[in-house]
């Protein structure tokens, strides 16, 4: 059998020494250098560059930066200091994108030492053993000379008593016991906690009036001022001089007088309602002859007329400071019948200033019982039926606010604002509704935007919501012009309202639709000037215009049940309480109409009037709800309590043995009795 070849490395190297190729293995061997030395050969790949020595020499720069490409370079913040946007230079380019707290703990801290020394407990008795075994070797090393030279009698005990020693130190000592921990109760040191999200709050705030104001003094202008001024020092003195003895003495008094009434100013607030129990008693006796009338007085030549009444004038509201503005609202107390709101403003919209809300009670006429003023005219008001203390009230400027009787500061407790969604037009109704599902006070207002918004008070706060955006059919835009609501009335059923837009003639809406208007009817030919549904039968209402009308509808017909021309442009109507035939308009020449539709359907029962025909015109009229009494506002701010004949307010006869029937059906079906024949007239034309 042939030896074996010796196996040798297959390789190619490449130097500056000879090469030769080995016979047996086919290799090239280098001369001069070992085999185990020898270098592999780089291999190219086919689709490598060839590059010239001067393009590999050349150097490509790339410079590393650490700004996060994906940070917004523009971003501007408002500075207040110099009142414009300005760019923030500085932007943070750090890009966290993991992050973890780590459980490790320091050598040198108190823990660290603490954990230390348990671990030494564990580990101190095999460490202990260790030792002492090779303490013993040592002194077995040293021991060897001095035993062989005192013979082998020494040596079997010596080297019993060390394997003793081993084998007792070699021996696992039992660690001492101890309490076992539960390993599923343990507390983590690390823990993660939620970040609440950065909010950004700003707010915008209207800036505060400002005036330009510039003059130029110099020093003759400062002189004549204070020539001026000490001319006006001696001519008061020679005025003082003037006068005699006796004037300079009751001028002291008044002077004392006036200081000794304002140091005790503190003390007349106790008596506050002492002096108003006073002042109604001075009043009762001042007013005796008009409290009788009002209690007892019937106009006994009612018997010989026919069928026609008398409105008696009972007493007279003004105020000093409501001198100038007219009455445009009345609302009655639902809860005192002596008590009654009023509404001042101007419907000169050319000349609008202050508004004012009187409380006036038949107990004291000649003065209010509150007063609260604003910077906006007022234009309607309501009292709310289970809350009387609480009055809302429509401006001029859009806004609505909530009086509260109770607090007696002038201030409204709620008032809406342009942040909390007023109306852009004046406000021309407001009407408290039921409480809602949450028991929240809600009330609705209508203005001439074309929006009809419900109002909630939530907490301290008035939160709007738009029931209804009007607009013109037919348009592109989604703007309301064209379509301008003046009031509303709100129809025994709780989902329909009426609105008067200021064109032609009602418009019937839905709360059910938000956007659309059930039904429009062209009634007038001039602005709606009042709409008001009958108290007792719930297809009814009655509108009145500045075209000398007053016309009654039924809403299932698109033509006027009844239509009255009063000779004058009608500023307001009310239905009576007390019957569904009754009713009563006002007209700007100063007349007072009331119509019963049970006597004469053709015109009204009374025409009489209330104010001078050139000087005052009445704006509006309501009924009170107990006493046989109606109040009447002109335009000069007063109010005119006036008191219905018996024939204004006949009630059906007793007969013998029956029983004169009362109560909602029966209203109704007279209403409806009148209503069918007009309806069958209109049926055959």
């Amino acid at each position: 059998m042939p030896p074996k070849q010796p196996l040798r490395r297959q390789s190619v190297s490449v130097g500056r020494g000879t090469r030769k190729r080995d016979e047996d293995s086919g290799t090239e061997v280098a001369e001069g250098a070992d085999e185990w030395a020898q270098s592999k050969a780089t291999v190219r790949p086919p689709d490598q560059l060839e590059l010239t020595d001067a393009e590999l020499k050349e150097e490509f720069t790339r410079i590393l930066t650490a700004n996060n490409p994906h940070a917004p370079q523009n971003i501007v913040r408002y500075s207040f200091k110099e009142g414009t946007y300005k760019l923030i230079g500085f932007v943070d380019q750090l890009a966290v994108h993991f992050s973890q707290v780590g459980n490790l703990i320091p050598k040198d801290s108190d823990e660290g030492r603490r954990q230390r020394y348990r671990n030494n407990l564990v580990t101190g008795s095999e460490e202990s053993a260790k030792l002492v075994i090779s303490e013993a070797e040592v002194v077995e090393e040293e021991d060897e000379p001095k035993e062989a030279e005192a013979g082998s009698q020494t040596d079997v005990p010596a080297a019993e008593a060390a394997e003793k020693v081993a084998e007792e130190l070699m021996t696992p000592k039992q660690p001492k016991e101890r309490k076992l921990t539960n390993k599923f109760n343990f507390s983590e040191r690390a823990s993660q906690t939620f970040n609440n999200p950065l909010r950004d709050r700003e707010c915008q705030m209207e800036p505060p009036p400002r005036t330009n104001f510039s003059a130029t003094a110099n020093q003759w202008e400062i002189y004549d001022a204070y020539v001026e001024e000490l001319e006006k020092q001696e001519k008061t003195k020679e005025k003082e001089k003037a006068k005699t003895p006796v004037a300079k003495k009751m001028g002291k008094m008044a002077m004392r007088k006036m200081t000794s009434m304002e140091s005790q100013s503190d003390d007349i607030t106790k008596v506050t309602q002492a002096a108003k129990i006073v002042e109604r008693m001075v009043n009762q006796n001042t007013y005796d002859d008009v409290a009788q009338d009002f209690k007892y007085y019937e106009d006994a030549a009612d018997e010989y007329r026919d069928q026609e009444g008398t409105l008696l004038p009972l007493w007279k509201f003004q105020n000093d400071k409501a001198k100038r503005l007219a009455v445009t609202a009345l609302c009655w107390n639902p809860k005192y019948n002596d008590l009654f709101a009023v509404g001042h403003g101007s419907y000169d919209f050319m000349k609008q200033s202050r508004g004012m809300l009187l409380l006036y009670s038949m107990k004291n006429p000649s003065f209010p019982e509150y007063i609260f003023s604003s910077e906006s005219g007022i234009m309607c008001l309501d009292m709310h039926m289970d809350h009387p203390y609480l009055v809302v009230v429509g401006h001029y400027d859009g806004n609505v606010a909530i009086y509260n009787l109770k607090k007696p500061h002038s201030q409204p407790s709620f008032r809406s604002s342009a942040k909390s969604g007023k109306h852009t037009d004046p406000v021309w109704q407001v009407k408290w509704q039921k409480d809602d599902m949450d028991n929240n006070l809600n009330f609705f207002s209508v203005s001439s935007d074309g929006r009809i918004v419900s109002w909630t008070l939530v907490k301290s706060e008035l939160v709007h919501t738009d029931v209804i955006k009007l607009k013109v059919e037919g348009s592109t835009t989604e703007s309301l012009e064209g379509l301008q609501l003046y009031t509303v009335g709100r129809s025994p059923p709780p989902t329909h309202i009426e609105a008067c837009p200021g064109h032609s003639g009602p418009v019937r809406c839905s709360k059910s639709y938000s956007s659309q208007f059930l039904d429009t009817y062209d009634a007038h030919n001039m602005a709606v000037d009042a709409v008001s549904w009958n108290p007792y039968h719930t297809k009814v209402f009655m509108s009145c215009s500045s075209d000398w009308t007053v016309k009654i509808w039924d809403h299932t017909i698109k033509t006027p049940m009844f239509i009255y021309d009063l000779n004058s442009a009608v500023g307001d109507v009310a239905w009576a309480p007390y019957s569904s035939t009754v009713f009563a308009a006002v007209t700007t020449n100063g007349k007072t109409h009331v119509f019963d539709l049970s006597i004469n359907k053709y015109e009204a029962i009374c025409n009489q009037p209330v104010v001078a025909k050139k000087k005052n015109k009445i704006t509006h009229v309501q009924f009170n709800p107990i006493h046989p009494i109606i109040i009447v506002g002109d335009d000069r701010g007063h109010v005119t309590c006036l008191k219905l004949s018996p024939n204004l307010r006949k009630m059906p006869k007793e007969k013998k043995g029956q029983e004169v029937q009362k109560g909602p059906a029966v209203e109704i079906a007279k209403l409806d009795k009148l209503l069918n024949l007009v309806r069958e007239v209109k049926t055959k034309i």
